[in-house]
């Protein structure tokens, strides 16, 4: 039996007819999508550029509703709730997504890192605890841990902050032996004031042999050391601060001071606040220098050197607060405009955020950075 090729030339028409049909089809179907959410998208984008957030907010909105299944709009919204401080619509639009049983395991990581973050703008720390956690093992772990240290230092939780912070310091992330000493600082702190003095001391040698170049586990085993009645181990403890951590002496100049009173070393505590004065000339040296020195004349000649090397108001001052026989009307005036101009010097300042305070701080009460303050005052800077 031949082939008869009639009836294909005749079926040509119409399977050429029904191919362009198709095509229609989905040409059309493409310009609905792209009238749809991609121009909501771009819209959303454009809005976003120009700052305008209401906007970009309501485009998103608009693109969600028409692609329900597309993550990336809800990550872009969920964003933008977070930064305009709406975390409540941010936190269910990270659970809607968590909620979608066909997202894949990256976007699943990236949806409870942004719920996380949700959680700890809110301050909802407990919530934010619980999420961090669960990045344990997934791309976004190390930036969990370091919010899981934030939120403990904030909470004053320092067990947990130790057991962080030395993982962090197993990874990629640099040295925290400097902040653990400051977490073993704290709790031989707390330690102290509930009465456990052994158990402070044993933190305080941990915190010294963890970071031996931190000041300021040796200035606080020297204050303990003091006030136990053990002034001899509280100059030894202070000479190793001397040797191992010399910026940190003018914080602890007065403390030697006291403790060359109490153990009549004054030599020994003499030639270590003199050599600490030539490597860093600070005002609170030259102070315990003076509290130490016998001969009025000499002390007041203390001052005069350190205006020899330095500017200082402070210095000028207690120059001439020193200065014998003058007890009259305008010398005290004098003198007291002097004080009153002189005591925003005296202030300690966070090289992090500007913070000033009359007392030197390890963590910023303002930025919460650690070891930000200078051991020198604010006119020393």
């Amino acid at each position: 039996m031949e082939f008869d090729f009639t009836w294909v030339l005749l079926g040509l028409p119409f399977f050429f007819t029904l191919g362009w049909l198709a095509s229609r089809l989905d040409l059309r179907q493409m310009r609905i999508e792209n009238r749809q959410a991609p121009k909501a998208y771009f819209k959303g984008l454009n809005f976003l550029l120009n700052e305008q957030q209401d906007q970009a907010i309501d485009a998103f909105i608009e693109a969600v509703q028409n692609d329900p299944d597309t993550s990336e709009l809800h990550f872009a919204l969920g964003n933008l709730f977070r930064r305009r401080g709406e975390y409540e619509r941010a936190v269910r639009v990270h659970e809607h997504l968590m909620s979608r049983g066909d997202l894949s395991q990256p976007e699943r990581d990236r949806a409870q890192h942004a719920l996380a973050l949700d959680f700890l703008k809110a301050g909802l720390l407990d919530r934010a605890e619980s999420a961090l956690r669960k990045l344990e093992g997934t791309p976004f772990e190390e930036e969990a841990r370091l919010a899981l240290l934030s939120i403990y230092e904030r909470s004053r939780d320092w067990a947990n902050a130790t057991e962080i912070a030395a993982r962090l310091g197993n990874s990629s992330q640099g040295s925290f032996s400097a902040r653990q000493s400051h977490y073993l600082c704290e709790q031989a702190s707390a330690c102290s004031a509930s009465g456990d003095i052994p158990g402070a001391i044993s933190l305080l040698q941990e915190a010294c042999a963890m970071s031996p170049s931190s000041p300021r586990p040796l200035i606080d085993l020297a204050k303990l050391q003091g006030q136990l009645a053990q002034p001899a181990d509280a100059l030894q403890t202070l000479r190793k601060l001397y040797a191992s951590a010399p910026q940190g002496m003018p914080l602890a100049a007065g403390l030697l001071a006291n403790v060359a009173l109490g153990t009549g070393q004054h030599s020994a505590a003499m030639d270590l606040l003199q050599a600490s004065y030539r490597q860093t000339p600070s005002i609170d040296l030259i102070e315990a220098i003076v509290k130490l020195e016998t001969d009025p004349v000499v002390a007041r000649h203390w001052y005069e050197q350190h205006l020899e090397k330095q500017t200082s108001l402070l210095a000028a001052s207690k120059w001439i607060a020193g200065e014998p026989g003058r007890n009259d009307h305008q010398h005290t005036l004098v003198q007291r405009a002097l004080d009153q101009a002189t005591k925003p010097l005296m202030r300690y300042r966070c090289a992090a955020c500007g913070f000033e305070a009359t007392q030197h701080f390890w963590h910023c009460p303002g930025c919460q950075a650690w070891d930000s303050y200078s051991s020198r005052r604010i006119e020393e800077l």
